[in-house]
């Protein structure tokens, strides 16, 4: 009698713990480090707490690739369709 009593309550235990991993799950950075594209625009992040500016590299389609100084926080780099990436060249500016 007391088997039948305890496994629905364990599997109802197990389950909303299931349950609540799903609710409790950590959502995406809005605006991670780096560079990012939205829908319709590319961005790089310079994600820092010194206040330091950097240098990036700007990969362009069907253009020449650029070299560029960025302030901390998001900078526009241009269309999404036109930017293929950017990443930083290890040097301040």
């Amino acid at each position: 009698m007391r088997v039948r009593r305890l496994v629905p309550t364990a599997l109802a235990a197990i389950l909303m713990s299931a349950a609540a991993g799903v609710v409790t799950a950590a959502p995406v950075a809005a605006d991670p480090c780096g560079f990012y594209k939205t829908g319709s625009d590319a961005y790089y992040n310079h994600c820092t707490s010194d206040g330091s500016h950097v240098v990036i590299k700007v990969q362009v389609a069907l253009a020449p690739d650029y070299e560029r100084c960025v302030v901390p926080g998001n900078t526009w780099l241009g269309a999404a369709s036109k930017i293929q990436g950017a990443y930083y060249v290890g040097r301040t500016c």
